[in-house]
C-alpha cells in the first residue's frame, strides 16, 4: 500500500505529460494545416493593387452588409432611415421647379440644343446650381431627398434639364470643395458656384477609360517647381464631360507622378483633382458632342503640359493622391441619386400620361386601356415604377444618413436606369404613334432618347451589373472577407500573424456558409407551404402582407448569402467570372428594391390601391431573385463548380421544382393593377404628385392628358349607362359626352410642320424627290392620268 501510494503520482505526471505531448502533437499539426491552407489560399489571390487597396477603405457599409449576412431586418430599415422633405424644400418644389419648367418647351430645347438665357439666368438666380452647398457658402443646403424629387420633377417635363441640374449637385466639383477644400479654396468657390456665377463640370473620362473613368488613362501630371513655387504639369484629354461646353469651372482628375520627391511626405502620387477656371492657360474647353438627340451641354477638356500650382490642388498639398477617396465616397450621390431620379420622373410620367392617353384613346370604339395587351404594359411599368420610386426614397434616406453605400449605389444606378429604360419603352408601345412624331404634342420621344444615356454614364451597366456589384460587394460587405483577403496581402515576414488571422477568418466563413445553408433549407421549405397556401387576395391586409414578402425575402437573403460565400471556392477567378456575377446582381439587386419597396409601403400604406401594386411588384422581384439564383446554380464555374453547384441546389431548392414557389403576377392583379393606374385613384394620385402640371389654360399634353381622364372615365361610364339601359342621353349627359370627344379629337394629334429644315423652308425649294418625278414627267408625253 506505501508503495502504491507513492508510485500513482508519478503515473499522474507522466499521464500528464503524454497528454500534453498528444495536444502538442494535435495542435502542430493544425498549425501546419492551417499554414498549408493560408499558403493555397495565398497562392490562388491575385495581389491588390494600391487603387484597389483604396477602395476597399472607402464608401461606408450598412444595409448591404445586412443582405450578405443573410437575415437582414425590415424593421431596422424602418427604424433607420426616413425620407423627408422641410417645408423650404416643399416650397422650392412646388414654386421654383414649375417656375423653370415654366421657361422651358422641351421640344425646343431639344431642337435648339440649349436653353435661352432667360432659363440659364433663372437656374442660377434661384440656385439650381448650389441645392447641396451649405448655406453659409450662400447654397441651399438641401437634402438629397430633396435634390432628387427636384431632378425627377424636371425629368416629368424635360431631361435636358434634369442633366444640366443634376450634375452640379453629385460630382460637382461643389460638394468636393466643401467637403475637402482648402479655406481659400472654399471662400472663393462655393460662393460663386452656388450663385451660379460659376458653372462647374467633372473631368474624369478619357478615350481609353470606357467605364474604367479611374483608371486615368492619358491624364498625368508631374510635381515641378518653378521660380520657388511648387506645382504640377499636366497633360489630359477628357471627353463625355457634362457641362464643360459651358463651364466655369472644372475639377480634374490627374494621375500624379512626384519623380524628385518634391512632395517630402505631403502628398502622395496617385488620383488628385485640381480646379481648374475656364480661362487657365492652357486648358482647351467649348467643343461639344452631341449624346444622341440630347441637349445639355456635353463636351471635352484638353490641355498639353499646363501648369497647375499646388494652390489649385483640391484641398492642398495634403489631398494630392487622395483623389480615389473624394470621387468614391461622392460618387454614391451621382450614381444612386441623381441617375434613378431621372427613372423615377420617367415613371411618374409614364403612369400620369401614358396611363390618361389609354382612356382618351379610343380602338374599335373601346378605349384601349381595356385591351389586355396595354393592360399587362400599364401594370409592369407602375410595379417598376413603385420599386424605382422606393428604391430612390430609401437610398436618398441612406445618404442623408451621412452614408456613402458604394455596392447600394451601384445596384441602385444599374437597376433603376434598366427599370426606366423599360418603362419609357412601353410607354412608347402604348402610346405608339402619339409619341414617335416629334413636336410639342410629344411628351415622351426625348425621354425615350435619353434613358440609354443614363444607363451609359457613370460605369456602363454591362460592367456595374457583371463586375463592380458583386466584385464590390463580397470584399467590402461580407461580414468576413475583408479581413481574410487583407490577411492574404502580407508580406512573407508577417506569415504566422497573418495565418493565425486567416485561420480565424476562415472558420467564420465556414461557419457563416453552414448557417445560412440551414437557414436556406429551412426558410425554403417553410416559404414553399406559405405559398402554396397563401390565397390571391391576400395582400389586400396590409399586416399579412408585409409578414409573407418579408418571410421571402429572408429566404431570399440565406439563399443570396450561401451562393455569395460557395463563390469563394473560386478563389481569384472569381474576378473573370463575370456571367455568375451579374447573376448575382441580379438577385442582389432584387433583394435590396424588395426591401425598398417593403420599406416604401410601410410608410405610405393607407393609400387605397397601394397594396395591389405593392403585392404585384414583390411578386416579380421574388420571381427575379430566384431565377437568376437559378441559373447561378446551373451555371456554377469552376474546377469545385460542380460541387457548389450541388450544394446550392440542395440548400436554396431542397425540394427541386416544389421549393421553387415564386411565379409572375396572375391575370387579376395585372387587371386590377392596370385598372387603378388608368381611372382616378388615390394610387394613381401617388404617381403623379411629382409630376410637373403646366398651369390651367396652358397647352401642355402631358398635363392636358392628366386632366382630361376624369372626363373621359365618367363619358364612358355614361355611355356604357345608355347602352345597357337602351335610351337617349340626357341634356347633360349629352354635354359631358360632346366634351370628352371634342378632348378626344385635341389630344390623339401629333405635330405636323410645313418643313423640317433650313433648306425646305427657302422659297423655291423643291424636295430632290419631286425633282427627280418632274424630270421624267417632262419626258413623256402623257404627263397625268386624267389630262
Amino acid at each position: 500500500m506505501i508503495a502504491s501510494s507513492k508510485t500513482a503520482p508519478v503515473a499522474r505526471r507522466s499521464l500528464m505529460q503524454l497528454q500534453q505531448q498528444q495536444r502538442r502533437g494535435i495542435l502542430g499539426i493544425s498549425k501546419a494545416v492551417d499554414k498549408r491552407l493560408y499558403r493555397m489560399a495565398k497562392s490562388v489571390m491575385p495581389a491588390i493593387s494600391k487603387t484597389e487597396q483604396i477602395a476597399l477603405g472607402c464608401g461606408t457599409i450598412g444595409f448591404d452588409r445586412d443582405i450578405f449576412s443573410g437575415s437582414p431586418s425590415l424593421q431596422k430599415l424602418v427604424d433607420t432611415y426616413e425620407p423627408k422633405l422641410t417645408p423650404e424644400e416643399k416650397l422650392f418644389l412646388d414654386e421654383k421647379v414649375d417656375g423653370l419648367c415654366a421657361l422651358l418647351n422641351d421640344h425646343d430645347v431639344s431642337m435648339q440644343k440649349d436653353f435661352s438665357k432667360e432659363a440659364w439666368d433663372y437656374m442660377r438666380d434661384e440656385k439650381f446650381f448650389g441645392l447641396k452647398i451649405p448655406k453659409e457658402w450662400g447654397g441651399m443646403g438641401f437634402s438629397t431627398q430633396a435634390v432628387s424629387q427636384v431632378l425627377a420633377k424636371l425629368a416629368t417635363h424635360c431631361f435636358d434639364a434634369n442633366a444640366t441640374v443634376a450634375v452640379p449637385n453629385s460630382l460637382g466639383p461643389g460638394e468636393l470643395l466643401a467637403r475637402y477644400g482648402t479655406d481659400d479654396q472654399k471662400e472663393y468657390f462655393l460662393p460663386r458656384l452656388a450663385d451660379g456665377t460659376l458653372i462647374p463640370c467633372f473631368g474624369l473620362t478619357g478615350p481609353h477609360s470606357g467605364s474604367d473613368a479611374t483608371s486615368l488613362i492619358g491624364s498625368d501630371c508631374v510635381v515641378e517647381e518653378r521660380n520657388g513655387e511648387l506645382g504640377v504639369v499636366a497633360s489630359f484629354k477628357k471627353r463625355y464631360i457634362t457641362l464643360a461646353p459651358v463651364a466655369g469651372v472644372v475639377g480634374l482628375g490627374l494621375n500624379l507622378s512626384d519623380p524628385n520627391g518634391l512632395l517630402k511626405g505631403k502628398g502622395e502620387e496617385g488620383f488628385t483633382v485640381a480646379l481648374l477656371e475656364r480661362d487657365h492657360e492652357g486648358l482647351r474647353m467649348g467643343r461639344r458632342h452631341m449624346p444622341l438627340n440630347a441637349a445639355f451641354m456635353n463636351g471635352t477638356v484638353e490641355g498639353e503640359n499646363v501648369w497647375i500650382p499646388m494652390s489649385m490642388i483640391l484641398g492642398g498639398q495634403e489631398r494630392c493622391g487622395y483623389g480615389w477617396h473624394m470621387f468614391v465616397e461622392c460618387l454614391a450621390e451621382g450614381r444612386g441619386v441623381s441617375l434613378p431620379a431621372g427613372s423615377v420622373g420617367a415613371g411618374r410620367g409614364v403612369v400620369g400620361a401614358v396611363g390618361a392617353y389609354t382612356r382618351a384613346r379610343k380602338q374599335f370604339r373601346v378605349p384601349i386601356a381595356e385591351f389586355g395587351g396595354i393592360q399587362e404594359a400599364m401594370a409592369l411599368s407602375g410595379s417598376d415604377a413603385l420599386i424605382t420610386i422606393a428604391g430612390t426614397d430609401l437610398m436618398n434616406a441612406i445618404v442623408d444618413n451621412h452614408e456613402a453605400p458604394m455596392v447600394i449605389s451601384s445596384v441602385m444606378k444599374q437597376n433603376c436606369t434598366e427599370r426606366g429604360r423599360r418603362i419609357v419603352e412601353r410607354g412608347m408601345d402604348i402610346a405608339a404613334g402619339s409619341v414617335i412624331c416629334r413636336g410639342n404634342n410629344n411628351y415622351l420621344g426625348n425621354a425615350y432618347m435619353s434613358l440609354p444615356i443614363a444607363i451609359t454614364v457613370e460605369g456602363a451597366n454591362i460592367m456595374t451589373r457583371s463586375f463592380q456589384i458583386i466584385g464590390q460587394g463580397l470584399t467590402r460587405c461580407h461580414p468576413h472577407m475583408l479581413e481574410l483577403i487583407q490577411c492574404l496581402q502580407a508580406p512573407p515576414e508577417k506569415e504566422l500573424e497573418a495565418t493565425e488571422i486567416f485561420t480565424r477568418q476562415f472558420y467564420k466563413v465556414v461557419g457563416h456558409g453552414v448557417s445560412n445553408f440551414g437557414a436556406s433549407i429551412t426558410r425554403g421549405l417553410r416559404s414553399t407551404v406559405d405559398t402554396s397556401m397563401r390565397s390571391q387576395t391576400a395582400y389586400k391586409d396590409g399586416d399579412k402582407l408585409l409578414d409573407y414578402h418579408e418571410k421571402q425575402l429572408l429566404r431570399l437573403s440565406a439563399n443570396f448569402a450561401l451562393t455569395a460565400d460557395l463563390c469563394f471556392t473560386l478563389g481569384g477567378r472569381l474576378k473573370f467570372e463575370e456571367l455568375l456575377m451579374g447573376r448575382l446582381a441580379d438577385a442582389m439587386g432584387a433583394i435590396f428594391l424588395g426591401y425598398a419597396t417593403l420599406h416604401h409601403y410601410s410608410r405610405r400604406r393607407g393609400i387605397d390601391g397601394l397594396e395591389a401594386v405593392t403585392e404585384h411588384a414583390m411578386l416579380r422581384l421574388e420571381k427575379e431573385a430566384q431565377e437568376a439564383l437559378l441559373s447561378a446554380s446551373n451555371n456554377f464555374p469552376g474546377p469545385l463548380g460542380p460541387v457548389a453547384s450541388t450544394a446550392m441546389k440542395i440548400g436554396c431548392f431542397p425540394l427541386g421544382n416544389l421549393t421553387r414557389p415564386y411565379s409572375e403576377p396572375n391575370d387579376r392583379l395585372t387587371k386590377e393593377v392596370s385598372r387603378m393606374l388608368t381611372t382616378p385613384s388615390e394610387i394613381r394620385e401617388m404617381f403623379i404628385e411629382g409630376v410637373y402640371l403646366a398651369p390651367e389654360g396652358t397647352v401642355h399634353q402631358a398635363s392636358d392628358l392628366i386632366r382630361a381622364l376624369p372626363v373621359c372615365v365618367e363619358a364612358d361610364k355614361i355611355a356604357s349607362t345608355l347602352r345597357r339601359e337602351k335610351r337617349q342621353p340626357t341634356e347633360e349627359e349629352a354635354a359631358k359626352l360632346d366634351r370628352a370627344d371634342a378632348l378626344r379629337d385635341v389630344l390623339i394629334q401629333v405635330d405636323v410642320f410645313d418643313h423640317l429644315t433650313d433648306a425646305e423652308g427657302q422659297e423655291g425649294y423643291v424636295r430632290p424627290a419631286l425633282a427627280g418625278t418632274e424630270e421624267r414627267l417632262a419626258s413623256m408625253e402623257r404627263k397625268s392620268f386624267v389630262a
